[in-house]
């Protein structure tokens, strides 16, 4: 398996579904790389990842707020497509494994830089479980909640 792991914020508020009888939890996690171009300009990179976290326990999701600073890791997936303006794009995705809560509070101030730790997160929001696989749940790529 190759494993994704982001540390980032969360771009909205997380929304939760029920497909095919089972619960999905989907958020957006946004993480920001700043760097220096080759003329020592400042530039700003955003990366977004586009979340499924199936569980049966979705009380997390009252915690998955837009702001809030989050780690997540799973199985990653990619997709190419055409954008509106004609130029090839991709968004990424990750099937969720676990996902932890790293900030209490809004991160206005841009939670990559903060303070925040894993060892700081409430207890609350670390859901450890193991991800259904498309045979076990019933569901193929064509009913995934993206």
């Amino acid at each position: 398996m190759i494993k994704l792991q982001i540390i980032g914020n969360l771009g909205k508020d997380c929304i939760v579904k029920e497909v095919n009888g089972r619960q999905v939890i989907n958020f957006s996690v946004a993480h920001t790389d700043r760097y220096k171009d080759s003329a020592g300009n400042q530039k700003e990179r955003t990366t977004w990842v586009e979340c499924a976290y199936w569980t049966d326990r979705t009380a997390v999701a009252q915690y998955l707020t837009k702001g809030k600073t989050v780690y997540a890791e799973g199985a990653p997936e990619a997709d190419a497509y055409t954008n509106k303006e004609g130029q090839a794009a991709a968004t990424l995705r990750m099937r969720v494994q676990t996902v932890q809560l790293l900030s209490t509070g809004n991160s206005e101030g841009g939670g990559q830089g903060s303070n925040s730790s894993m060892a700081q997160a409430p207890s609350y929001a670390n859901m450890n479980q193991s991800m259904p696989s498309n045979q076990s749940s019933g569901a193929d790529s064509d009913d995934l909640p993206f």
